[in-house]
């Protein structure tokens, strides 16, 4: 049980490390405009306005996140793999369910980022399985 809790854990982690990463590179691909973010109007404005290519890339980092976080939650969780990466998947929806709470994101992105991260941490989630299986000795 507290390994499968530590997986998970560990599995959010390297999700985070991932959307970040992503958000990373993404500032130098779509830099943003010149000037200071005084107030929340001001993100909520950027985001509003943002070009497709950027809102792409960040739903992006929000299913990659799923698949890699579903893939180390379900490797390291010996009971309940897959419900540790179920749980990385559904932990990142809700995330994606308030940050669209606080800032506009297109319909299309919303959907995306809501139906998208626990299908894929499942997907994860078996990749992982598969690869114990052909770990395991003969």
């Amino acid at each position: 049980m507290i390994r499968t809790m530590f997986s998970v854990m560990l599995g959010m982690v390297v999700a985070l490390m991932v959307m970040l990463g992503l958000e990373f590179i993404g500032s130098w691909m779509f830099p943003l405009p010149a000037g200071q973010l005084a107030t929340d109007a001001d993100l909520a404005e950027i985001v509003a306005n943002a070009p497709t290519g950027k809102l792409v890339w960040v739903l992006s980092g929000w299913l990659l996140a799923a698949v890699c976080g579903g893939w180390v939650a379900a490797r390291l969780a010996r009971v309940h793999p897959m419900s540790a990466a179920i749980t990385v998947g559904v932990l990142i929806t809700l995330g994606v369910i308030g940050n669209a709470w606080m800032l506009p994101h297109p319909l299309w992105m919303t959907l995306l980022g809501v139906i998208g991260p626990i299908p894929l941490a499942w997907c994860g989630g078996r990749l992982a399985l598969r690869r114990r299986r052909a770990d395991a000795p003969a």
